[in-house]
């Protein structure tokens, strides 16, 4: 039996979503989702789009600075639903997210799984997997955000079988926008003086030190000590929580290396802390 795929973009969905309904790209905790109106969305034009061929699945790629955040759980835990996830770095950046769906739609195409597939996003690194699911026979459906300043590769949407948008009303059905004052956030971060901004980080890193399991302190702290580098699973979400407490997209350099060091000597501390083990005691 042939079937319809869905491989989803998500980051393309949230910058592309809000530009159109907000008028400007938003913050992902400015941006609602309705988990059950976005498969409901999807599931509905993958049937349209495919002539109601019978759904395989809907992939949705996205990317995380640390463990999957609570909307990735609730989407995984989804009928008809498979989260994929790249991570995402200390400057905000996704990073492999874009590979993981074009090797799942080449491997998909590949093992004759799928016939057609529905493909939204606009990055034009996406043309390889089209160019190439369409040599094993697939159809590919490229499915756009509508708008005037609609962003979506010239050379992958050449390559597309059919393409498609989605408007404001398409949107509306899972997709709201809760846009914070541009003007407070700017005021709230103007307010901040340099020692607040050291505190704030302090802070943070402090937390973050914390949350290291007592038995991984010592040998953490001695791979930093040797090699200056620091685990990317903890590295990236120190970053990330940091800006996000100053109220900031990302960290200077000058930031960076303050939490880094704060969070070293956060993890010291607590080692020094850390009592003894007392002796075993025999009682006669």
């Amino acid at each position: 039996m042939d079937y319809v795929a869905v491989f989803v973009d998500a980051g393309y969905l949230f910058a592309e979503g809000s530009k159109l309904l907000a008028g400007r790209r938003l913050q992902r905790g400015e941006i609602r989702l309705d988990i059950d109106g976005i498969v409901e969305a999807l599931s509905a034009f993958a049937n349209e789009a495919s002539g109601s061929l019978p759904l395989l699945r809907i992939y949705w790629y996205d990317g995380t600075a640390g463990e999957p955040s609570f909307q990735h759980r609730t989407l995984a835990r989804h009928d008809h639903m498979k989260v994929r996830l790249g991570i995402v770095n200390s400057q905000g950046k996704q990073k492999g997210v874009d590979s993981l769906l074009v090797t799942d739609m080449i491997t998909l195409a590949r093992n004759g799984a799928i016939a057609e597939c529905v493909l939204l996003s606009g990055d034009e690194d996406m043309r390889v997997g089209v160019l190439l699911a369409q040599e094993h026979g697939v159809r590919v459906h490229l499915l756009g955000v509508a708008g005037a300043n609609r962003s979506q590769s010239e050379l992958l949407v050449q390559e597309a079988d059919q393409l498609w948008e989605w408007g404001e009303d398409d949107l509306l059905s899972f997709f709201a926008c809760a846009p914070r004052s541009q003007s407070a956030d700017a005021a709230t971060a103007a307010s901040l003086t340099a020692e607040d901004i050291k505190q704030k980080l302090s802070e943070v890193a402090r937390e973050a030190a914390q949350g290291v399991p007592a038995a991984e302190r010592t040998a953490l702290v001695r791979d930093i000590e040797a090699t200056q580098m620091r685990p990317r699973a903890i590295d990236a979400p120190l970053l990330a929580r940091s800006a996000t407490a100053i109220g900031e997209e990302s960290l200077s350099s000058h930031q960076r290396r303050h939490v880094r060091d704060a969070f070293l000597a956060h993890l010291v501390e607590l080692e020094e802390d850390e009592p003894e083990p007392s002796e075993l005691s025999v009682t006669t």
